[in-house]
């Protein structure tokens, strides 16, 4: 009996609600109404804000599309530098060191560790310094070829005089070269296999190999090499990366037959 009367109570209730909706339902369809005329009106007597929505609404999707569209090139350009074997490229801090700079000079004293080295420079500043960036290389290479400029000929005088710096003349760099000629004596004297060559002409590259690694700079004419871009090129497996021409070229110019050791 209550269980008849609970479902009789809960069907009177639902038509009770049922009706005050149907009821109300005209009077909330004129607040809607007049909701909605009173935006359309707002909208109209301000044509300049909608203006002003859609241009910021334009110049979104074209920053969108400007977005996908570099984010394509930087992607394409990163497979172009993989497949080329590029593994940093180290650009010039002005004063001080970049980050990628000091990068590449971490790398070059962990990568020469006990490993073979081949390394085609003008001075030997770079490791007769202790600060310079591969005198860790050379102190605990296992090998180690090194090419310098020949003090007594014209590449050497060429380039000394060539470059607008007080602080780098002919002078300065023919003894720069015959220091970094007595530390490699220094350093054969201790028993480090390392083997010399100068060669006479002006310098192209600063070139380091330094085990699976190479480390290339262009000497620029009238440019200190220091103000110039680094770039470490990877051997990878394959055949189109520039480890192994750059690791050739400086083969090719220590069997030179007019480069004597």
């Amino acid at each position: 009996m209550r269980r008849h009367i609970s479902i009789v109570a809960y069907q009177v209730l639902a038509v009770l609600l049922s009706g005050a909706a149907a009821l109300s339902l005209p009077s909330l369809i004129t607040a809607a109404e007049g909701n909605l005329s009173a935006l359309r009106a707002v909208i109209e007597q301000d044509k300049l804000l909608l203006s002003g929505i859609e241009i910021v609404t334009a110049f979104a999707f074209v920053l969108f599309l400007h977005g996908i569209r570099i984010a394509w090139r930087d992607r394409r350009l990163s497979r172009m530098a993989g497949s080329a074997g590029l593994a940093l490229a180290a650009l010039s801090g002005g004063n001080g060191l970049s980050r990628s700079r000091k990068k590449a000079r971490a790398m070059k004293q962990g990568r020469g560790f006990a490993r073979e080295i081949a390394i085609i420079g003008s001075t030997g500043r770079s490791f007769h310094d202790a600060d310079g960036d591969l005198y860790e290389a050379v102190h605990h290479c296992r090998e180690g070829k090194i090419m310098l400029l020949d003090p007594r000929e014209h590449g050497a005088m060429a380039r000394g005089s060539g470059i607008p710096d007080p602080e780098i003349t002919p002078e300065v760099m023919r003894q720069q070269i015959v220091t970094s000629i007595e530390f490699i004596k220094l350093l054969r004297g201790y028993g480090k296999k390392l083997r010399l060559k100068l060669y006479p002409d002006m310098p192209l590259f600063k070139l380091a190999v330094l085990g699976n690694h190479a480390y290339i700079q262009h000497y620029h004419t009238g440019l200190n090499v220091r103000a110039m871009p680094e770039f470490v090129f990877e051997d990878k497996a394959g055949h189109g990366g520039m480890y192994m021409p750059l690791y050739r070229y400086f083969l090719s110019r220590w069997q030179h037959p007019d480069i004597p050791e």
